[in-house]
């Protein structure tokens, strides 16, 4: 679907042979004696879905278009995992898993994946971290082993910790810091919730990085990367067989351990509208209006909730899913247009953080409070008439193009594959969402459209341009 430059700000706040293993090497036969042996989970048209002896789950889907595979690794741990104090320590990690083991230096990771002819990165969101590389399908077996090798191993002096602290330090600094907009989102999300782990930045609160410390990031290691809460996601010109027999050789290895009880949380209900204003350096003003939004929790089989959530995503969907969509023909055209550029998303997956945010950046001589209602007006005018059979079909008619499209992407494959992994959905969840989303009536989208859009829910944060400082001796001439 379309992809918002306002929205993504908010995420600054997520080939010809096989892998090199002898045809007729089997999974039992290709791993250690002392490995307990590995089942098959399920199989799912051609995904096959494995469970190591030690916990860790294999999934493996072929496409043989092109002679190149890619690995992933899933860690079901993110920042939803982190403690106050101590925000970013997930994203810390990710960093301090390319500094080295008892076997490779710093960097040496990066610079023989690079020699293998391959590719590869890392994230980490709210309720994950993934580490992918990209390879010819032939060295696949050569990046498990380095891969396996730093999960299991991963070591570095304090020193190196320093220095990368540092480095983090900066990202921050650039990406939020630096960056108005990206700061108003950190504010809003911290201003919704209350204990909801959404409150948390991903990347960290500048205080929180300066204090953080060597033992901070080897405790969430210890603690959350166990083989139980990882899966290993293959995707290209491979056989299952074979990256199951590779698995269980290296990272069937990796020993088990217990993984810790996650403690709950509930978010206090939300009773009154909260406003904030950032004043800071812009040519102009940002509007963002975030309600809480209910979870999708259960895909398989949805209850009342999932079907709202649902409903949610296909109402964003209806007003800033493709070009020329409600919120832009209403607000950004004509001679009373109120906004330069209008945003929609449905937030609604994930272990936390329910919002449905609209945002807009008002048009010149246009206010704040005038294009906020302008966007509640458009919310109105669909909970007072809903919207017609036709354009619910047209969207979804789009949602499934670009499902379809997204298959010539290994990477885009991989990344459903360990999303729905992550959210414990079926592997095939990204044909159920589809199938999910056709279950939903013009009434559903009405409905939810005159349920969760009420004021005691909503978050409203502006940033305010901040006038230039008066006092602020001009620069010397011919200098910035």
């Amino acid at each position: 679907m379309k992809r918002l430059t306002l929205l993504a700000a908010a995420a600054a706040l997520w080939l010809a042979g096989c892998a090199s293993v002898p045809s007729s090497t089997s999974a039992e036969s290709a791993a250690p004696a002392s490995h307990p042996p590995a089942t098959l989970v399920a199989q799912t048209g051609d995904i096959h879905h494995y469970r190591l002896g030690n916990g860790m789950e294999v999934i493996v889907k072929p496409d043989r278009r092109a002679p190149t595979a890619i690995q992933m690794i899933w860690v079901r741990t993110g920042s939803i995992d982190e403690v106050d104090g101590t925000s970013g320590i997930a994203h810390m990690l990710e960093h301090m898993m390319f500094k080295g083991t008892p076997s490779l230096p710093p960097g040496e990771f990066s610079r023989r994946v690079a020699a293998l002819g391959g590719q590869e990165n890392a994230f980490t969101s709210r309720d994950y971290t993934g580490y992918f590389q990209q390879v010819p399908a032939q060295r696949l077996a050569d990046v498990m082993q380095l891969e396996a090798d730093r999960l299991a191993h991963n070591q570095w002096p304090d020193e190196e910790f320093l220095r990368e602290r540092e480095v983090v330090t900066e990202e921050r600094r650039a990406r939020i810091d630096d960056q108005p907009r990206a700061r108003l989102f950190e504010q809003m999300f911290a201003s919704a919730f209350l204990a909801d782990p959404a409150r948390r930045p991903i990347i960290g609160w500048m205080a929180d990085i300066a204090a953080y410390t060597p033992q901070d990031v080897r405790d969430f290691y210890q603690t959350w990367y166990v083989p139980g809460n990882m899966a290993l996601v293959v995707v290209g010109q491979v056989e299952p067989e074979q990256v199951l027999a590779l698995a269980q050789q290296h990272y069937g290895a990796i020993p088990a351990r217990a993984l810790p009880e996650r403690k709950p949380f509930v978010e206090p209900a939300q009773q009154g509208e909260r406003r904030l204003q950032l004043h800071d350096r812009a040519e102009q003003h940002l509007l963002t209006l975030a309600y809480k939004a209910p979870l999708l929790r259960n895909l398989q089989t949805p209850d009342a909730q999932d079907r709202d959530a649902l409903a949610l995503m296909l109402l964003s969907t209806i007003l800033d899913g493709y070009d020329g969509a409600r919120l832009e023909r209403a607000l950004t055209r004509g001679g009373k247009r109120l906004a330069d550029s209008v945003g929609s998303s449905a937030m609604v997956t994930g272990r936390s953080g329910g919002l449905f945010v609209l945002t807009g950046i008002p048009a010149r001589g246009i206010s704040p409070t005038r294009l906020e209602q302008g966007l509640q007006a458009e919310i109105r005018r669909i909970a007072r008439s809903g919207v017609s059979e036709a354009e619910l079909q047209r969207v979804l008619t789009q949602w499934t193009a670009s499902e379809v499209y997204a298959q010539d992407s290994l990477y885009a494959q991989a990344s459903a594959l360990g999303q729905a992994w992550i959210q414990k959905d079926p592997l095939n969840r990204t044909e159920m969402l589809v199938q999910q989303l056709r279950t939903i009536t013009p009434r559903d989208v009405q409905r939810v459209a005159q349920q969760y859009f009420q004021p005691e829910q909503l978050t409203v944060a502006t940033l305010v341009p901040k006038k230039p400082d008066a006092n602020r001796a001009p620069a010397p001439k011919g200098k910035p």
